[in-house]
Protein backbone atom coordinates (compact mmCIF):
# COMPACT_ATOMS: atom_id res chain seq x y z
CA UNK A 1 0.00 0.00 0.00
CA UNK A 2 0.91 3.54 -0.70
CA UNK A 3 3.05 5.63 1.60
CA UNK A 4 2.05 8.93 0.52
CA UNK A 5 0.32 10.66 3.38
CA UNK A 6 -2.80 12.09 3.17
CA UNK A 7 -5.20 14.08 5.13
CA UNK A 8 -9.00 12.53 4.50
CA UNK A 9 -10.69 11.47 7.72
CA UNK A 10 -12.69 9.17 8.30
CA UNK A 11 -16.95 10.26 8.89
CA UNK A 12 -18.53 7.07 9.95
CA UNK A 13 -18.81 5.92 13.35
CA UNK A 14 -17.55 2.49 13.68
CA UNK A 15 -19.93 1.90 16.52
CA UNK A 16 -23.09 2.46 14.59
CA UNK A 17 -25.32 -0.42 16.07
CA UNK A 18 -27.71 -2.90 13.47
CA UNK A 19 -30.74 -1.02 13.38
CA UNK A 20 -34.05 -1.99 15.10
CA UNK A 21 -36.97 -3.78 12.25
CA UNK A 22 -40.34 -0.99 12.11
CA UNK A 23 -42.01 -4.26 13.56
CA UNK A 24 -40.30 -4.82 16.59
CA UNK A 25 -40.62 -0.75 17.20
CA UNK A 26 -44.15 -1.07 16.81
CA UNK A 27 -44.61 -4.19 18.71
CA UNK A 28 -42.49 -2.40 21.38
CA UNK A 29 -44.82 0.64 21.45
CA UNK A 30 -48.02 -1.25 21.51
CA UNK A 31 -46.90 -3.37 24.78
CA UNK A 32 -46.14 0.44 26.04
CA UNK A 33 -49.59 1.35 25.87
CA UNK A 34 -50.75 -1.59 26.93
CA UNK A 35 -48.66 -0.99 30.27
CA UNK A 36 -48.06 -5.14 30.18
CA UNK A 37 -44.43 -5.27 30.65
CA UNK A 38 -43.54 -7.94 33.04
CA UNK A 39 -43.30 -11.13 31.38
CA UNK A 40 -45.53 -13.34 33.60
CA UNK A 41 -48.75 -13.00 34.94
CA UNK A 42 -52.35 -13.19 33.08
CA UNK A 43 -51.80 -12.12 29.21
CA UNK A 44 -54.27 -11.44 26.55
CA UNK A 45 -54.64 -15.15 24.84
CA UNK A 46 -52.02 -15.97 26.65
CA UNK A 47 -49.22 -14.97 24.60
CA UNK A 48 -45.80 -13.46 25.84
CA UNK A 49 -43.36 -11.73 23.79
CA UNK A 50 -40.61 -13.17 25.98
CA UNK A 51 -41.67 -16.81 25.70
CA UNK A 52 -42.35 -16.16 22.13
CA UNK A 53 -38.48 -15.50 21.92
CA UNK A 54 -37.79 -18.18 23.80
CA UNK A 55 -39.32 -20.61 21.69
CA UNK A 56 -38.45 -19.21 18.30
CA UNK A 57 -34.53 -18.64 19.86
CA UNK A 58 -34.45 -22.00 20.71
CA UNK A 59 -35.65 -23.30 17.45
CA UNK A 60 -32.98 -21.31 15.68
CA UNK A 61 -29.93 -22.69 18.16
CA UNK A 62 -31.38 -25.87 17.58
CA UNK A 63 -31.64 -26.34 21.38
CA UNK A 64 -34.10 -28.24 23.28
CA UNK A 65 -34.74 -25.36 26.03
CA UNK A 66 -34.29 -21.52 26.09
CA UNK A 67 -34.05 -18.65 29.56
CA UNK A 68 -34.79 -15.25 28.48
CA UNK A 69 -32.64 -13.17 30.84
CA UNK A 70 -31.84 -9.20 31.81
CA UNK A 71 -28.10 -9.43 30.40
CA UNK A 72 -25.71 -12.05 28.76
CA UNK A 73 -23.93 -11.73 32.32
CA UNK A 74 -27.04 -12.77 34.38
CA UNK A 75 -27.69 -15.48 31.48
CA UNK A 76 -23.47 -17.22 32.22
CA UNK A 77 -24.05 -16.94 35.82
CA UNK A 78 -27.21 -18.74 36.17
CA UNK A 79 -25.66 -21.00 34.11
CA UNK A 80 -22.95 -21.60 36.53
CA UNK A 81 -25.61 -22.06 39.68
CA UNK A 82 -27.07 -24.32 37.25
CA UNK A 83 -24.70 -26.51 36.13
CA UNK A 84 -23.91 -27.05 40.10
CA UNK A 85 -20.80 -23.81 40.75
CA UNK A 86 -20.67 -23.36 44.31
CA UNK A 87 -18.82 -20.92 46.25
CA UNK A 88 -15.23 -22.33 46.37
CA UNK A 89 -15.29 -23.74 43.49
CA UNK A 90 -12.35 -23.64 40.45
CA UNK A 91 -13.64 -22.45 36.97
CA UNK A 92 -11.43 -22.52 33.94
CA UNK A 93 -12.09 -19.89 31.68
CA UNK A 94 -10.23 -17.90 28.63
CA UNK A 95 -7.70 -15.34 29.96
CA UNK A 96 -8.90 -13.28 27.07
CA UNK A 97 -12.23 -12.12 27.10
CA UNK A 98 -14.65 -9.34 28.72
CA UNK A 99 -14.74 -8.34 32.23
CA UNK A 100 -18.60 -9.73 32.55
CA UNK A 101 -17.34 -13.28 32.16
CA UNK A 102 -14.94 -13.37 35.04
CA UNK A 103 -17.69 -11.36 36.59
CA UNK A 104 -20.41 -14.10 36.59
CA UNK A 105 -17.47 -16.27 38.04
CA UNK A 106 -17.27 -13.97 40.93
CA UNK A 107 -20.81 -13.84 41.13
CA UNK A 108 -21.37 -17.05 41.85
CA UNK A 109 -18.25 -16.81 44.35
CA UNK A 110 -16.22 -19.18 42.64
CA UNK A 111 -12.60 -18.25 41.61
CA UNK A 112 -11.07 -18.31 37.51
CA UNK A 113 -8.49 -20.30 36.69
CA UNK A 114 -7.73 -18.35 33.14
CA UNK A 115 -6.26 -20.27 30.06
CA UNK A 116 -3.85 -19.04 27.90
CA UNK A 117 -4.42 -17.82 24.35
CA UNK A 118 -2.59 -18.60 21.29
CA UNK A 119 -1.20 -16.17 18.94
CA UNK A 120 -4.72 -16.41 16.86
CA UNK A 121 -7.23 -14.96 19.22
CA UNK A 122 -8.29 -18.68 20.70
CA UNK A 123 -8.10 -20.73 23.52
CA UNK A 124 -4.72 -22.56 23.81
CA UNK A 125 -5.76 -25.99 24.28
CA UNK A 126 -2.21 -27.21 25.19
CA UNK A 127 -2.53 -24.72 28.43
CA UNK A 128 -6.20 -26.31 28.86
CA UNK A 129 -5.18 -29.74 28.58
CA UNK A 130 -2.98 -28.58 31.70
CA UNK A 131 -5.12 -26.87 33.72
CA UNK A 132 -8.17 -29.31 33.22
CA UNK A 133 -5.99 -31.06 35.50
CA UNK A 134 -6.51 -28.26 38.48
CA UNK A 135 -9.61 -29.43 40.45
CA UNK A 136 -12.01 -27.39 38.39
CA UNK A 137 -15.22 -29.22 37.05
CA UNK A 138 -16.86 -26.56 34.94
CA UNK A 139 -15.49 -24.57 32.00
CA UNK A 140 -16.59 -20.95 31.22
CA UNK A 141 -15.44 -20.93 27.53
CA UNK A 142 -15.37 -17.53 25.79
CA UNK A 143 -15.99 -17.33 22.01
CA UNK A 144 -14.12 -14.13 22.49
CA UNK A 145 -15.00 -11.67 19.34
CA UNK A 146 -16.03 -14.35 17.46
CA UNK A 147 -12.68 -16.44 17.77
CA UNK A 148 -13.48 -20.01 18.06
CA UNK A 149 -11.28 -23.07 18.99
CA UNK A 150 -11.03 -26.57 17.94
CA UNK A 151 -14.38 -27.66 19.64
CA UNK A 152 -13.63 -31.49 18.57
CA UNK A 153 -10.55 -30.82 20.79
CA UNK A 154 -11.69 -28.64 23.23
CA UNK A 155 -14.76 -30.87 23.88
CA UNK A 156 -12.54 -34.08 23.86
CA UNK A 157 -10.34 -32.55 26.73
CA UNK A 158 -14.07 -31.75 28.70
CA UNK A 159 -14.93 -35.45 28.17
CA UNK A 160 -11.59 -36.75 29.70
CA UNK A 161 -11.48 -34.59 32.39
CA UNK A 162 -15.42 -34.89 33.52
CA UNK A 163 -15.58 -31.17 33.10
CA UNK A 164 -18.82 -29.29 32.03
CA UNK A 165 -18.57 -26.80 29.23
CA UNK A 166 -20.85 -23.63 29.06
CA UNK A 167 -19.97 -21.75 26.07
CA UNK A 168 -19.95 -18.06 25.74
CA UNK A 169 -21.22 -17.39 22.72
CA UNK A 170 -21.76 -13.03 22.88
CA UNK A 171 -20.43 -12.68 19.73
CA UNK A 172 -21.13 -16.34 17.83
CA UNK A 173 -24.59 -16.11 17.33
CA UNK A 174 -25.01 -17.82 13.85
CA UNK A 175 -21.41 -19.02 13.71
CA UNK A 176 -20.28 -22.56 12.94
CA UNK A 177 -17.57 -24.93 14.16
CA UNK A 178 -17.23 -27.69 11.65
CA UNK A 179 -21.38 -27.37 10.37
CA UNK A 180 -22.17 -27.90 14.07
CA UNK A 181 -23.90 -24.52 15.61
CA UNK A 182 -22.13 -22.38 18.36
CA UNK A 183 -23.65 -22.99 21.50
CA UNK A 184 -24.61 -26.69 21.13
CA UNK A 185 -21.39 -27.97 22.03
CA UNK A 186 -21.56 -28.35 25.57
CA UNK A 187 -23.83 -28.44 28.71
CA UNK A 188 -25.03 -25.04 28.28
CA UNK A 189 -24.54 -21.80 26.04
CA UNK A 190 -25.64 -18.13 26.17
CA UNK A 191 -26.06 -15.60 23.99
CA UNK A 192 -26.17 -11.34 24.07
CA UNK A 193 -28.75 -9.32 22.78
CA UNK A 194 -27.09 -6.19 23.64
CA UNK A 195 -26.64 -3.45 20.71
CA UNK A 196 -23.85 -4.67 19.83
CA UNK A 197 -24.33 -7.69 19.19
CA UNK A 198 -26.04 -9.58 16.26
CA UNK A 199 -29.13 -8.92 17.58
CA UNK A 200 -29.95 -5.54 18.76
CA UNK A 201 -32.04 -5.48 21.72
CA UNK A 202 -30.04 -2.75 24.07
CA UNK A 203 -29.62 -5.31 26.56
CA UNK A 204 -30.33 -9.01 26.97
CA UNK A 205 -29.40 -12.57 27.59
CA UNK A 206 -30.33 -15.94 26.41
CA UNK A 207 -29.50 -19.20 27.83
CA UNK A 208 -29.66 -22.92 25.43
CA UNK A 209 -29.30 -26.01 26.80
CA UNK A 210 -30.44 -29.48 25.97
CA UNK A 211 -30.64 -30.34 29.86
CA UNK A 212 -33.66 -30.93 31.71
CA UNK A 213 -32.39 -29.80 34.83
CA UNK A 214 -29.88 -26.97 33.91
CA UNK A 215 -33.05 -25.64 32.17
CA UNK A 216 -35.52 -25.53 34.95
CA UNK A 217 -32.95 -24.33 37.76
CA UNK A 218 -32.55 -21.67 35.32
CA UNK A 219 -35.78 -20.92 35.08
CA UNK A 220 -36.14 -20.58 38.67
CA UNK A 221 -32.90 -18.23 39.45
CA UNK A 222 -33.94 -16.17 36.65
CA UNK A 223 -37.26 -15.10 38.41
CA UNK A 224 -40.25 -17.13 37.47
CA UNK A 225 -41.86 -17.53 40.48
CA UNK A 226 -44.06 -20.51 40.49
CA UNK A 227 -45.20 -19.81 36.78
CA UNK A 228 -42.61 -21.31 35.38
CA UNK A 229 -45.12 -22.90 33.41
CA UNK A 230 -45.58 -19.96 30.95
CA UNK A 231 -41.50 -20.51 29.68
CA UNK A 232 -41.52 -20.55 26.27
CA UNK A 233 -39.05 -23.58 25.65
CA UNK A 234 -38.83 -25.25 28.73
CA UNK A 235 -38.37 -28.73 30.27
CA UNK A 236 -41.38 -31.33 31.79
CA UNK A 237 -43.08 -29.69 34.85
CA UNK A 238 -42.50 -32.45 36.97
CA UNK A 239 -38.76 -31.43 36.74
CA UNK A 240 -39.70 -28.25 38.17
CA UNK A 241 -40.64 -30.47 41.20
CA UNK A 242 -37.14 -31.15 41.94
CA UNK A 243 -36.13 -27.79 42.26
CA UNK A 244 -38.76 -25.15 43.01
CA UNK A 245 -37.98 -25.01 46.15
CA UNK A 246 -34.36 -24.79 46.62
CA UNK A 247 -33.76 -22.22 44.35
CA UNK A 248 -33.49 -18.81 45.00
CA UNK A 249 -35.29 -16.03 42.68
CA UNK A 250 -32.31 -13.74 41.62
CA UNK A 251 -34.83 -11.29 39.65
CA UNK A 252 -32.91 -11.81 36.43
CA UNK A 253 -35.62 -12.08 33.94
CA UNK A 254 -35.81 -10.43 30.93
CA UNK A 255 -38.71 -7.96 30.04
CA UNK A 256 -41.83 -8.31 27.23
CA UNK A 257 -40.44 -5.10 25.39
CA UNK A 258 -36.87 -6.69 24.89
CA UNK A 259 -37.88 -9.65 23.51
CA UNK A 260 -40.61 -7.71 21.12
CA UNK A 261 -37.72 -5.76 19.41
CA UNK A 262 -35.89 -8.93 19.27
CA UNK A 263 -38.08 -11.28 17.95
CA UNK A 264 -37.71 -10.19 14.62
CA UNK A 265 -34.40 -9.85 14.19
CA UNK A 266 -33.51 -13.83 14.31
CA UNK A 267 -34.54 -13.98 10.65
CA UNK A 268 -32.64 -11.04 9.42
CA UNK A 269 -29.64 -13.36 11.26
CA UNK A 270 -28.32 -14.93 7.33
CA UNK A 271 -28.74 -11.41 5.92
CA UNK A 272 -26.92 -9.79 8.36
CA UNK A 273 -24.45 -12.53 8.18
CA UNK A 274 -23.29 -12.06 4.65
CA UNK A 275 -23.11 -8.41 5.04
CA UNK A 276 -21.17 -8.95 8.04
CA UNK A 277 -18.44 -11.39 6.25
CA UNK A 278 -18.47 -8.97 2.76
CA UNK A 279 -17.00 -6.10 4.98
CA UNK A 280 -15.06 -8.14 6.65
CA UNK A 281 -13.00 -9.50 3.68
CA UNK A 282 -13.19 -5.89 2.28
CA UNK A 283 -11.46 -4.65 5.20
CA UNK A 284 -9.06 -8.04 6.08
CA UNK A 285 -7.98 -7.68 2.17
CA UNK A 286 -6.97 -3.63 2.59
CA UNK A 287 -5.40 -4.18 5.98
CA UNK A 288 -3.12 -7.58 4.85
CA UNK A 289 -1.42 -5.23 2.99
CA UNK A 290 -0.03 -3.07 5.76
CA UNK A 291 3.52 -3.87 6.96
CA UNK A 292 3.29 -4.15 10.59
CA UNK A 293 -0.15 -5.32 10.18
CA UNK A 294 -1.41 -9.21 10.77
CA UNK A 295 -4.91 -10.57 10.70
CA UNK A 296 -5.33 -13.62 13.22
CA UNK A 297 -5.25 -16.96 11.16
CA UNK A 298 -9.14 -18.59 10.69
CA UNK A 299 -9.32 -22.18 11.04
CA UNK A 300 -10.89 -23.57 7.93
CA UNK A 301 -13.81 -24.91 10.13
CA UNK A 302 -14.82 -22.10 11.58
CA UNK A 303 -17.86 -20.37 9.97
CA UNK A 304 -17.32 -16.77 12.06
CA UNK A 305 -19.94 -14.05 11.79
CA UNK A 306 -17.41 -10.85 11.83
CA UNK A 307 -19.58 -7.95 13.58
CA UNK A 308 -15.71 -6.91 14.30
CA UNK A 309 -12.38 -7.41 13.24
CA UNK A 310 -9.28 -7.54 15.31
CA UNK A 311 -5.51 -7.29 13.56
CA UNK A 312 -1.92 -7.31 15.06
CA UNK A 313 0.41 -4.48 15.30
CA UNK A 314 3.75 -6.16 15.12
CA UNK A 315 7.05 -5.69 16.02
CA UNK A 316 6.23 -1.92 17.49
CA UNK A 317 6.31 -0.51 21.03
CA UNK A 318 3.54 -0.17 23.37
CA UNK A 319 4.72 3.90 22.72
CA UNK A 320 4.32 3.41 19.00
CA UNK A 321 1.20 1.69 19.00
CA UNK A 322 -0.28 4.67 21.24
CA UNK A 323 0.89 6.90 19.11
CA UNK A 324 -0.04 5.13 16.13
CA UNK A 325 -3.62 4.98 17.39
CA UNK A 326 -3.54 8.52 18.26
CA UNK A 327 -2.93 9.37 15.19
CA UNK A 328 -5.51 7.47 13.60
CA UNK A 329 -7.91 9.01 16.28
CA UNK A 330 -7.31 12.43 14.98
CA UNK A 331 -8.56 11.71 11.77
CA UNK A 332 -12.22 10.13 13.01
CA UNK A 333 -10.48 6.03 13.17
CA UNK A 334 -11.10 5.19 16.72
CA UNK A 335 -9.43 1.58 16.98
CA UNK A 336 -9.66 -0.43 20.33
CA UNK A 337 -6.33 -1.32 21.82
CA UNK A 338 -6.11 -5.06 24.23
CA UNK A 339 -2.19 -4.04 24.91
CA UNK A 340 -3.40 -0.63 26.14
CA UNK A 341 -1.52 -0.05 30.21
CA UNK A 342 -4.31 1.94 30.93
CA UNK A 343 -8.23 0.00 30.66
CA UNK A 344 -10.03 2.58 28.46
CA UNK A 345 -14.10 1.54 27.20
CA UNK A 346 -14.90 -2.30 26.87
CA UNK A 347 -11.12 -3.36 27.10
CA UNK A 348 -10.06 -4.32 30.35
CA UNK A 349 -7.67 -7.39 30.69
CA UNK A 350 -7.30 -10.17 33.53
CA UNK A 351 -4.59 -7.84 35.19
CA UNK A 352 -7.59 -5.22 35.76
CA UNK A 353 -9.13 -7.70 37.68
CA UNK A 354 -7.88 -7.05 40.86
CA UNK A 355 -11.15 -8.63 42.75
CA UNK A 356 -9.36 -11.47 41.78
CA UNK A 357 -6.96 -12.59 44.88
CA UNK A 358 -5.21 -15.02 42.53
CA UNK A 359 -2.42 -13.08 40.84
CA UNK A 360 -1.85 -15.29 37.77
CA UNK A 361 1.12 -15.55 35.35
CA UNK A 362 0.04 -15.73 31.52
CA UNK A 363 2.95 -14.63 29.77
CA UNK A 364 1.54 -15.78 26.22
CA UNK A 365 -1.87 -13.95 26.15
CA UNK A 366 0.75 -10.97 27.74
CA UNK A 367 2.63 -11.21 24.15
CA UNK A 368 -0.54 -11.62 22.01
CA UNK A 369 -2.40 -8.69 24.07
CA UNK A 370 0.41 -6.73 23.61
CA UNK A 371 -0.07 -5.67 19.60
CA UNK A 372 -3.83 -6.28 19.69
CA UNK A 373 -6.07 -3.75 18.03
CA UNK A 374 -9.90 -4.26 18.11
CA UNK A 375 -12.96 -2.78 15.33
CA UNK A 376 -16.29 -2.93 14.92
CA UNK A 377 -17.81 -3.50 11.38
CA UNK A 378 -21.08 -1.61 11.10
CA UNK A 379 -23.41 -2.94 8.55
CA UNK A 380 -23.74 0.47 6.55
CA UNK A 381 -19.94 0.43 6.26
CA UNK A 382 -18.77 0.68 2.38
CA UNK A 383 -15.86 -0.87 0.35
CA UNK A 384 -14.61 2.81 -0.36
CA UNK A 385 -14.64 3.74 3.63
CA UNK A 386 -12.68 0.22 4.26
CA UNK A 387 -10.04 1.33 2.30
CA UNK A 388 -9.72 4.48 3.76
CA UNK A 389 -9.50 2.89 7.25
CA UNK A 390 -6.66 1.01 5.97
CA UNK A 391 -5.25 4.41 4.39
CA UNK A 392 -5.61 6.24 7.26
CA UNK A 393 -3.65 3.34 9.52
CA UNK A 394 -0.75 2.90 7.14
CA UNK A 395 -0.19 6.60 6.86
CA UNK A 396 -0.22 7.17 10.92
CA UNK A 397 2.39 3.87 10.63
CA UNK A 398 4.84 5.81 8.23
CA UNK A 399 4.46 8.89 10.55
CA UNK A 400 5.12 7.23 13.41
CA UNK A 401 8.20 5.18 12.10
CA UNK A 402 9.99 7.88 10.74
CA UNK A 403 9.40 10.42 13.31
Amino acid sequence: MSSKIQKDSLNIDLSEPASIPKIGIDRAIEIMRSGRLFRYGEFKNGKSEVASLEREFSQYIGSRYAVATNSCGSAMFIGLKSAGVVPGDKVLVNTFTLAPVPGAISHAGANPVFIESDENCRLDLNDLQHKAKSGAKLLLLSHMRGHIADMDKVQEICKTYEIRLIEDCAHTLGARWNRKASGTFGNAACFSLQTFKHINAGEGGILTTDDDDIAAQAILYAGSYMLYAQNGARPPLEVFERHKRLIPNFSLRMHEVTAAVARPQIDMLEERAKAWKKRYKWLADFLGEIEHVRLPDRDLKEDFIPSSIQFFLDNLSAEAISDILDHCRRRGLDIKWFGNPIPQGFTSTWEDWKYISDNQNLPYTQTMLHSLCDMRIPLTIKKAECRLIAQILNEAITLVESS
